[in-house]
């Protein structure tokens, strides 16, 4: 960090080059006039350089403030100003000034470091959009996910907009009703003509998300819009009995899992010390996390995690704590099956497998490890390319750790495979010695499919 002040210049920049540029700017306080106007730079820069340290990738943001001269005085002044502006941003930046545009448009700093990334803030938005949809129903919850983002807005809400948006969910919800309702099947059908039903006019549906904006009430918003897509995401569940596509012949003798489905961890301080529940307002030595899991993204990482639960694994697991995670204590136990790391990427049909995304070049997964509460399998210590045979770990995402997107710097480096969505206030409540007392599978069983071979 280098800071420059004089009664005509002012130069800050939060750059490790920045001592580079403090000669020039010395030598040209002696020619500027007094009468000065401000300039103010703002520039988010990223090195690709594999060279400069993980840290200094994260910390390139600069802001240059310029007192120059009034546009009154010789002109020559002003270019000799943006000249030194020029030669700052080339030392600043490893990107050529000739290839300026693609610089701004990288799929690397649209992805890791625009404010405006949409990465889901909770497990529950994330378990969301993961849902493998058809059409109709993607395009009725984008219109409402646009709410969210618009509801962020400090003063003056879009509320024009929001009105625009739910307008369009009504408009396809009723026009293509039959396809919505035809979609599911027939063992399920009288459901999901109930939720069709509540989406419409109940209360907390599209109608009374519609009447909360013309209000302008941004707290029966938020509520009605949860509301309208927690329906629209158990019709989509409604709609999708299994997976939509075949998994490699090579995995098909693992156990998988078709769908959702939730276990509940019990677990259990070492010590004299008590949990601290906010949502019960209690204490206790004992606490409940639920964890979904997600089938449709990761159906061989689920499905062995669902089998390891459901014979007693993790029952009596110590924990370890990290400043990021919360690990099983099962590293080498000899149970469960060492699988291929598994990541379904954003827009893809299908998961990879054995393959790592990469986020700088705009590769993104769709369950992101970049949300609290992430729960994904710990990397096996003798493949990169595979995922510990039992070990897990709950990800305490913290933003200020990450790019300035949003994004963790192990994104797309993990198999998540579900969320916590109730008792996340309980993990950064968990110590290394710390016990799991019970884990346990309490819906989604019959998702589960176990080859005849592995009973």
């Amino acid at each position: 960090m280098a800071t420059l002040l004089s009664p005509l210049v002012s130069f800050t920049c939060q750059h490790p080059k920045s001592h580079l540029l403090l000669p020039m700017t010395r030598r040209r306080l002696q020619t500027q006039d007094k009468k000065t106007i401000t300039f103010r730079i703002n520039c988010n820069c990223r090195s690709t350089n594999s060279t400069i340290s993980q840290e200094q990738k994260g910390s390139k943001t600069f802001s240059l403030r310029f007192h120059v001269p009034n546009f009154s005085s010789d002109i020559d002044n002003l270019k000799g100003v943006f000249a030194i502006v020029l030669i700052i941003l080339q030392t600043a930046t490893p990107f050529p000034l000739n290839d300026i545009g693609k610089w701004f448009i990288s799929p690397a700093n649209a992805v890791l470091y625009s404010p405006n990334t949409k990465v889901p803030r909770t497990g529950e938005v994330a378990l969301r959009r993961a849902i493998p949809a058809n059409p109709i129903m993607k395009s009725m919850q984008d219109s409402l996910e646009d709410i969210f983002y618009l509801l962020r807005f400090p003063q003056r809400k879009p509320y024009g907009t929001m009105e625009g948006d739910v307008k369009n969910a009504l408009q396809i919800a009723t026009k293509e009703q039959e396809l919505i309702v035809g979609s599911i099947p027939l063992n399920m059908k009288e459901k999901g003509l109930e939720l069709y039903n509540y989406l419409i006019n109940g209360e907390g549906g599209l109608q009374s998300l519609f009447e909360s904006i013309k209000e302008k009430d941004p707290d029966k918003v938020s509520k009605n819009l949860s509301s309208s897509l927690e329906t629209i995401a158990q019709l989509e569940l409604l709609q999708v009995p299994d997976l939509p596509y075949l998994l490699p012949q090579q995995y098909q003798d693992f156990p998988r899992l078709t769908g959702r489905a939730i276990v509940e961890f019990t677990v259990e301080k070492a010590d004299n010390s008590m949990f601290s529940m906010s949502t019960t307002g209690g204490n206790g030595k004992t606490a409940t996390i639920k964890v979904i899991l997600d089938g449709y993204s990761a159906p061989l990482t689920a499905g062995n995690f669902s089998k390891l639960v459901i014979d007693g694994a993790y029952d009596g697991v110590k924990l370890k704590s990290t400043e990021q995670a919360i690990l099983s204590d099962t590293e080498g136990n000899g149970v469960g099956f060492s699988l291929p790391i598994e990541i379904m990427p954003a827009g893809g049909f299908e998961p990879f497998y054995r393959t790592t995304l990469n986020v700088q070049d705009g590769e993104l997964p769709v369950l992101p490890l970049s949300v609290y509460g992430a729960v994904a399998m710990a990397h096996n210590p003798t493949a990169e390319d595979y995922s510990a045979p039992s070990q897990f770990f709950f990800y305490l995402y913290e933003k200020r750790n990450a790019g300035l997107g949003g994004l963790s710097f192990d994104e797309g480096q993990f198999s998540v495979f579900g969320y916590a969505t109730s008792g996340r206030e309980i993990l950064p409540q968990l110590k290394t010695g710390d016990t799991i007392k019970s884990a346990k599978l309490v819906e989604g069983y019959d998702r589960l499919q176990l080859p005849a071979s592995n009973p």
